[in-house]
């Protein structure tokens, strides 16, 4: 099947040794941004140009809310991390389609990053309404079943919840397209729930995993251990890094992963790809770094691969394993 080039602009001439297969569409790099930026699918073609392979859009829901009290982000500049208690805060489905529909994306690639209501009484409805919404709507779709920001929701990690709700998504989708689904997954999970997690991936054929969310963890931090919420950035990368090597293992590399928690260098990027990211997000780098370390991650990944003697950023996935 021949891949579709993505003509989008970039100021940086990127090494073909960057380019990747993202299911049919050709990426000119596997660094994208995460979920949580565009919330609203406002800036997905500004974006790109910051050198991002791929945007993922999101978290929206089906009906616009406000998510949870300010304050609700702080930045805790000695860890190069953040916590955010924000829960989903986003205009609705309905604005947010409104924003595709009058922005030409034929050229980008992005995902539609879904959630539930905070107010939702049947999480699973949820979802599966949202899924036939989007369906069609954009390059890949993710299940953020992972926020810690909304109460219950990582309650679908648990097998029964999780079988059912892949079960009565595959049910509703549209087979006669093909649209990527993929399941973001938390780093606070134990053995057991990782290898049922991959276990039902393969048997509901999910496309692909996003390891990790944000932890709920608070080891060694230099301030703000009382905040609840998700600790993302530099905090996050061992643990998200160490899962997605599991989640690699149990999955034996059959489904893509995308890398995501603590990316902030090429080097940080290329752990990723050699625990077995096919793909990485980054988001609270841009916090601390500015728009410009993706550039800086796309070039410093490029040298790696032609450092260690690869032709091409595909050949290191999973090459620890």
């Amino acid at each position: 099947m021949a891949l579709k080039k993505i003509p989008y602009k970039n100021p940086i001439e990127l090494p073909e040794s960057l380019s990747v297969n993202f299911f049919g569409n050709k990426l000119r790099s596997p660094v994208g941004l995460a979920a949580g930026f565009d919330k609203n699918a406002e800036v997905i073609r500004p974006m790109l140009s910051f050198g991002f392979g791929f945007i993922e859009t999101g978290t929206v829901t089906r009906n616009p809310q406000y998510g949870n009290k300010k304050p609700r982000i702080f930045r805790l500049i000695k860890d190069q991390g953040v916590i955010n208690r924000l829960g989903f805060n986003n205009k609705g489905i309905d604005y947010f389609l409104k924003q595709i529909d009058k922005t030409k994306l034929d050229d980008c690639i992005f995902g539609i990053n879904i959630g539930k209501n905070s107010t939702s009484k049947d999480q699973i409805s949820d979802y599966v309404d949202l899924i036939k919404i989007v369906y069609g709507k954009s390059n890949y779709i993710v299940l953020n079943i992972s926020s810690p920001n909304t109460p219950n929701l990582r309650n679908l990690h648990n097998k029964q919840e999780l079988s059912e709700l892949l079960k009565s998504i595959r049910k509703s989708i549209d087979n006669s397209k093909s649209i990527p689904i993929i399941l973001k997954i938390s780093p606070d999970i134990d053995q057991q729930t990782k290898e049922n997690i991959a276990e039902l991936a393969l048997e509901y054929k999910i496309d692909g995993l996003t390891v990790s969310n944000t932890t709920v963890s608070r080891d060694n931090l230099h301030s703000h251990h009382n905040e609840s919420g998700g600790l993302s950035g530099k905090p996050l990368f061992k643990l998200s890094t160490e899962l997605l090597g599991d989640m690699y293992k149990f999955t034996k590399g059959k489904i893509l992963l995308i890398g995501c928690g603590g990316i902030s260098s090429g080097a940080d990027a290329y752990k990723k790809i050699k625990a077995g990211a096919s793909l990485v997000q980054l988001y609270t780098a841009l916090i601390y770094h500015g728009p410009q370390v993706v550039n800086k991650i796309n070039l410093e990944l490029a040298e790696l691969i032609r450092r260690d003697g690869f032709s091409n950023i595909s050949e290191v996935v999973g090459c620890i394993h």
